[in-house]
């Protein structure tokens, strides 16, 4: 798609843009009018708007009207003014500006509670967030998209509240989980009223096990969609000590145990010990052109070995196929997430079947770094001993990294290594040259990419992830200038864009890659407020 498109309508013989058009119908029609007043985001956010940033790039401002904003927060906006003190560049604020608040002006799609109970009790918060331009909601993006707002959470009982979000998607997650957990993305609730889409998998889907159709937009397992809800149940713990909101109504808990049966399924190989062919848990099948949509082997996908502590995943984080099974960077982000959240579960009031689930979740976690650790590293002809990306167990490995979250370059964010760990570093610097076949290099933008979109197409979300891991003043000015000069003038973090053309790139309009950008900043003015003292034209 090209970012140069604007859409334009025909008023009175003169092209109005939709902003224009929504100011006269702010004026001329009744307050039920509200929806015609407010433009679709997917449309306004193809054009460029007034007032643009005074600098080189002369950047759009791309927030709706405050009217017209999905959720408004207090603490982000006080953010978004101070951090124009801090941030002196003009490109490099409006990008800030634009991206930070970009999930909640646009993609909290609903906001609510669940259905009362039969004796009338209130019932838990709700969340619904979608992917920006697709109407449902993923577990992973869902989770990032509320992750950029991690640093402003504190304990709060209010409706209207950052705590509230938080609580009302692990809520939502919580009963996706329960009734689909092979899935990885969802309809909006009941209690919504709002119109399903027509999932993009259709009813022409083969899903072992069947997929809740009512519930389910889309059913490719992930590990990492998992691995996401059990980060997001830990950072709303972190933030706020509210141990009794996972308590109140237990569904949290069956979540868990749910994952948990999952997961540990998901642990065995292709071949039982006598030689015959295991009935794999989970299997997909797509009749599409595109290979990373569907999986080899009858749905099951290519053989996995058995004993390796390892967690099976069908898809990656960028929803396309694995191509060896045992997922590194997701077993790691689960390992991970698993370990820290059976400190909630010990929390919930004593009984012996939750300290059970406790000690399960800690003895999985452990065998899958074991697992990891002995299976997940390989010796790489240039770079050493590095982790590889896919592995099936039998010697075979995948070389190479994703753009999407969680990649290998990602994997101190969730705290599995230090960044300075050796293994590690050699793993950066492999995923950070042409040795990775989806590094991406050229005039514009050097990142790595991925199948998804494809050669030549490098992610914003893996510069980004590039700043968030490093230390190099150097390397973070570097980057830091080219997402500044690759938004083809429109002020917001796209999909991906074209190493050799700015105006080349997809997706006008990823609420995640927005929030991710808006994470960054707001660490960089911990870790390294001085970069953003500086021009970036």
């Amino acid at each position: 798609m090209r970012g140069s498109v604007s859409l334009l309508l025909l008023l009175s013989g003169l092209p109005v843009s939709w902003a224009t058009l929504g100011g006269l119908l702010e004026k001329l029609k009744p307050l039920e009018q509200t929806s015609l007043r407010c433009p679709d985001y997917s449309s306004y956010s193809y054009q460029r708007h007034p007032p643009f940033s005074t600098g080189r790039f002369e950047l759009s401002y791309q927030r709706p009207d405050p009217a017209c904003r999905k959720f408004n927060l207090t603490e982000v906006e006080e953010t978004i003014v101070s951090m124009k003190e801090t941030i002196k560049d003009p490109d490099l604020f409006r990008l800030f500006e634009n991206c930070f608040p970009n999930t909640l002006d646009t993609a909290i799609a609903w906001k609510g509670s669940a259905q009362k109970g039969a004796r009338g009790e209130s019932q838990e918060d709700l969340t619904f967030i979608t992917t920006g331009d697709i109407n449902a909601m993923w577990l992973r993006d869902s989770a990032n998209q509320l992750q950029s707002y991690k640093s402003l959470l504190k304990a709060n009982t209010s409706s209207s509240s950052l705590a509230s979000l938080f609580r009302g998607a692990i809520n939502l997650q919580s009963r996706y989980i329960l009734a689909s957990p092979h899935c990885n993305a969802f309809h909006a609730p009941s209690e919504a009223n709002l119109s399903a889409n027509t999932p993009f998998s259709s009813s022409e889907d083969y899903v072992v096990p069947t997929p809740e159709a009512s519930t389910v937009f889309e059913c490719k397992y992930e590990l990492d969609s998992l691995a996401a809800f059990l980060q997001l149940s830990y950072e709303y713990y972190a933030g706020t000590g509210d141990a009794v909101f996972f308590a109140r109504h237990g569904t949290w808990a069956q979540a868990v145990e749910n994952i948990l049966n999952a997961t540990t399924e998901l642990l065995a190989g292709t071949y039982k010990p006598d030689g015959t062919v295991a009935i794999s848990p989970y299997q997909f099948q797509r009749f599409t052109p595109t290979a990373t949509e569907t999986l080899a082997n009858a749905g099951a996908g290519s053989p996995v070995a058995a004993n390796t502590g390892l967690v099976r995943s069908a898809f990656r984080p960028s929803d396309d196929a694995c191509t060896y099974q045992l997922f590194i960077p997701a077993n790691m982000m689960f390992s991970r997430y698993l370990s820290l959240c059976a400190d909630i579960m010990d929390t919930l009031p004593n009984n012996p079947n939750l300290t059970s689930t406790s000690h399960r979740m800690r003895a999985l976690a452990t065998n899958i770094r074991a697992g990891i650790e002995k299976h997940g590293r390989v010796n790489h002809r240039l770079h050493g001993r590095i982790y590889a990306y896919e592995v099936d167990g039998y010697g075979s490995h995948n070389t190479m990294d994703d753009a999407n979250i969680p990649s290998l370059l990602s994997a101190p964010l969730s705290g599995y290594v230090a960044r300075d760990d050796p293994i590690y570093q050699n793993t950066r610097r492999f995923v950070l040259s042409r040795d990775n076949p989806y590094f991406m290099t050229g005039p514009v933008i050097n990142a790595t990419g991925g199948p998804h979109v494809g050669p030549g197409m490098a992610w914003p979300m893996a510069l980004i992830v590039r700043i968030l891991t490093s230390d190099d003043d150097d390397e973070i000015v570097g980057s830091l200038r080219q997402l500044v000069a690759s938004t083809d003038g429109l002020g917001l973090m796209h999909e991906s864009v074209s190493t050799q053309s700015e105006s080349n790139w997809t997706r006008q309009w990823f609420s995640w890659a927005n929030g991710l950008f808006g994470q960054m900043v707001l660490d960089l003015r911990e870790r390294k407020p001085h970069l953003l003292g500086l021009s970036y034209q």
